[in-house]
C-alpha cells in the first residue's frame, strides 16, 4: 500500500505557526506584555502619582502603596458600571498632562509633590489650562478620580486595592474575616485556654 504524500500547504502553515510561537508572536500579538488591563504604562504611572497626592503617605502608607491604581485599572477593565468612565479617564489623563505642561513644562510624574498638588487644585477648581478640558467636564473627571481612589484605598482588598487592609488599619476598623471562614473555624477542635495543642 503506497503512502499518500502529506499536504505541503499544511506543512508550511505548521512550520510558520511553530516559528511564530517560538518567537512569542502568537502569544503577544506583537505587543509587549503589560501588567495593566486597561491603562497604558504611562497612564498607570500618572494615576498612581495622582492617587498618592489624594491620599498621601503619612504615618500610614498612602494610595500608591495600597495599590489604588491596580483597583481602578481592574474596575475599568472588568466592571460594567465602570464602562462610562473609560473614555473620561483616557481623555482626562491626557488633560492632566496638558495642564502639567502648561503650568510647569513637564509631565505630571516628573513634577514635585507641591507642583502635582497645584495641578490637582487647578482641576478641582474646574479651570485648568489645556485643550482637552473644552471637550470633557473637568470636575466630573476629578470627582471620579477622587471617588475611585477612596474606593481603592478603603474598599474590600479582594477588589484589587487596599493592600494588606491598610485603609481599614488606618481607620482602626476591624479586619473582616474571609467569607466562609466562620464555618471552617467552627469545625476545628478548640484548644483549652493556656493548654497545649
Amino acid at each position: 500500500m503506497t503512502r499518500k504524500p502529506g499536504n505541503p500547504r499544511r506543512r508550511r502553515f505548521l512550520k510558520a505557526a511553530a516559528a511564530a510561537a517560538a518567537s512569542g508572536a502568537l502569544v503577544s500579538c506583537g505587543r509587549a506584555r503589560s501588567p495593566w488591563r486597561f491603562f497604558t504604562a504611562e497612564e498607570a504611572a500618572t494615576v498612581e502619582a495622582i492617587s498618592e497626592r489624594l491620599i498621601p503617605t503619612d504615618q500610614d502608607p498612602g494610595a500608591a502603596w495600597a495599590g489604588v491604581v491596580r483597583y481602578i485599572d481592574l474596575q475599568l477593565a472588568t466592571r460594567f458600571n465602570f464602562r462610562p468612565f473609560r473614555e473620561l479617564y483616557r481623555q482626562g489623563l491626557r488633560g492632566v498632562e496638558q495642564t502639567s505642561a502648561a503650568l510647569f513644562h513637564a509631565a505630571f510624574t516628573q513634577l514635585t509633590a507641591e507642583q502635582q498638588v497645584a495641578v490637582l487644585r487647578a482641576l478641582q477648581r474646574g479651570q485648568p489650562p489645556g485643550e482637552i478640558w473644552k471637550k470633557i467636564p473637568v470636575r466630573q473627571f476629578f470627582d471620579a478620580l477622587l471617588n475611585h481612589t477612596m474606593q481603592g484605598y478603603y474598599g474590600d482588598p479582594r477588589h484589587g486595592g487596599n493592600r494588606d487592609a491598610v485603609g481599614w488599619r488606618a481607620l482602626g476598623v476591624p479586619l473582616t474575616p474571609v467569607r466562609g471562614r466562620e464555618q471552617h473555624d467552627l469545625r476545628q477542635p478548640q484548644r483549652a485556654a493556656g493548654g497545649a495543642s
